[in-house]
């Protein structure tokens, strides 16, 4: 990577992702030695080794014979496991080039590709499989799903590349989507939760199998709508305007945001997708904290 490309991941976020695992919903299959238990049992699934308890895992799989001996928790690591593979849907039609005006230089986009790197760095670190779906203007933009530290390098450099553009595309140009994403894998999106068209995409991914998990950005403004004063307000994709006072709309304005939140809320967890609502003036692996944090991993 070129030295004056700054990195997507800073230090001290990727020191704190080393606590968190992707853990899926729905059982992984039987596709090899990875970080993910299956939910099979049978012959040959005979008693691996022991490791120490920790916070998140199942009352039932502690040793007690062996507490009772030591005084100390151990958990019996007996079930195959097996990996997943991850898909990073990124939203960067044009909306998703939105900043605030105190920090024009740090777009939806640009918190959105450093979200989608830290995904993938979740991914690379237990061993499973990940691939990238950029959703713009012109279409697709696809990484296939691949292993290791050369897979990185390539999904960083599509993501330094990428710029935010058009509108979401018609649902015929989203084929290859279904083409490559198989069922039990595990669909991670990223957007502003804006356009409905992405959220149908979401809700059928998670009744065709996929485990879907939406993280939305959103600007500081849209949370706080500090306009003092009268205001151009400009809808990107779209180009229409609207001229207002600020704080003769703000009231209106936070009522309908609550609503249209709550609504998408609802909308998610009804279709079984954990979800999370991050700003772009929180630390870039908030929403992944609150979704996979080892307390949380096996219960979200």
């Amino acid at each position: 990577m070129a030295a004056n490309v700054p990195p997507l991941i800073p230090a001290d976020v990727r020191s704190r992702l080393r606590s968190l695992r992707l853990w899926p919903q729905r059982a992984s299959g039987n596709r090899g030695i990875g970080a993910h238990a299956s939910r099979s049992r049978g012959a040959g699934l005979e008693f691996a080794q022991y490791r120490a308890y920790e916070p998140g895992d199942e009352p039932r799989q502690i040793d007690w014979k062996l507490y009772a001996r030591s005084d100390r928790f151990f958990v019996r690591e007996s079930e195959r496991e097996s990996p997943i593979t991850v898909w990073l849907l990124l939203d960067a039609t044009a909306s998703m080039g939105q900043a605030d005006q105190l920090r024009p230089d740090w777009t939806r986009l640009h918190a959105a590709k450093a979200l989608t790197a830290c995904v993938a760095e979740l991914a690379l670190q237990q061993g499973d499989a990940f691939g990238l779906v950029a959703i713009h203007g012109d279409g697709l933009q696809l990484l296939p799903a691949g292993n290791g530290l050369r897979q990185r390098d390539r999904l960083h450099l599509q993501l330094h590349a990428l710029h935010a553009r058009g509108q979401w595309p018609e649902p015929q140009r989203l084929a290859p989507i279904w083409e490559r994403i198989a069922s039990n894998d595990m669909v991670v999106m990223i957007g502003d939760g804006f356009d409905d068209a992405a959220i149908a995409l979401a809700e059928r991914l998670a009744n065709a199998g996929r485990d879907v998990v939406h993280l939305q950005l959103l600007t500081v403004e849209e949370r706080d709508f500090p306009f003092r004063d009268g205001h151009r307000f400009r809808e990107p994709e779209t180009g229409e305007e609207l001229l207002a006072d600020g704080p003769a709309v703000r009231a209106g304005y936070l009522q309908r945001m609550a609503e249209a939140r709550r609504r998408l809320d609802a909308r998610l967890q009804a279709a079984g997708i954990r979800h999370d609502t991050a700003f772009l003036d929180e630390p870039i692996d908030a929403p992944l904290q609150r979704l996979f944090a080892r307390t949380g991993e096996r219960g979200a």
